[in-house]
């Protein structure tokens, strides 16, 4: 992107209960637009089966976590599922300064947290199931986690999604495919919002100078 059409970045903020599909829609995205990334979380929890250090999370014992929650390290931090999971400030600081987007995987009170740190910034989009009872065969189909695991999750899933009006958009992913298509629309449109794209003040007194020229 050129110097005179430079934009600032935006925070895409993606929450959902654990299951919904927030983590495959946001890969897609960040996959089809290279001027996003992710903020990747740190937690305090064991990986999954086929999940990395650094690309799906940062893993973190529970004292080095508590060190950088002193530190004032985190954009945000919260307990979920008795894990602790945290944003690392410093590179969603420097990805918003060189005019990248970032989007975030987080739950509700990380939204809520993120929000209230850059109003401006933020846009906040939430992503339901069809139904409990779909996103019960989903968390089962993925077979990451330990039935105990699972009814916890679901149990916490209602008292999520009644956060859904903390957000500006909402999604239902009933079809990955229209879910997505919905996703990328919204990221889309609030790229152009003209808050977000400083150069066009100058370039509109450009035209008008051309226009009292003539």
């Amino acid at each position: 992107m050129s110097n005179e059409r430079a934009r600032r970045g935006l925070m895409l903020v993606v929450s959902s209960p654990s299951g919904a599909g927030k983590t495959s829609l946001t890969r897609q995205l960040i996959a089809d637009y290279p001027d996003l990334e992710l903020s990747i979380s740190m937690t305090t929890r064991a990986p999954r089966p086929g999940e990395e250090d650094g690309r799906e999370y940062h893993f973190a014992p529970a004292a080095w976590f508590q060190e950088m929650i002193e530190a004032d390290a985190f954009l945000e931090w919260a307990e979920v599922h008795e894990h602790l999971y945290g944003t690392p400030k410093a590179p969603v600081t420097a990805a918003l300064a060189a005019g990248r987007d970032v989007v975030f995987d987080i739950d509700w009170q990380g939204a809520r947290t993120v929000a209230a740190s850059a109003p401006e910034e933020v846009v906040k989009v939430f992503v339901l199931p069809p139904s409990l009872a779909d996103l019960s065969r989903r968390l089962h189909a993925r077979a990451q986690d330990a039935e105990d695991v699972i009814r916890r999750r679901l149990a916490r899933a209602s008292g999520e999604i009644r956060m859904w009006g903390d957000y500006d958009y909402v999604i239902v992913n009933d079809d990955f495919d229209h879910a997505y298509a919905d996703l990328r629309h919204i990221y889309l449109a609030e790229r152009l919002q003209r808050r977000r794209n400083p150069w066009i003040g100058p370039f509109v007194k450009g035209l008008l100078a051309q226009s009292s020229g003539d």
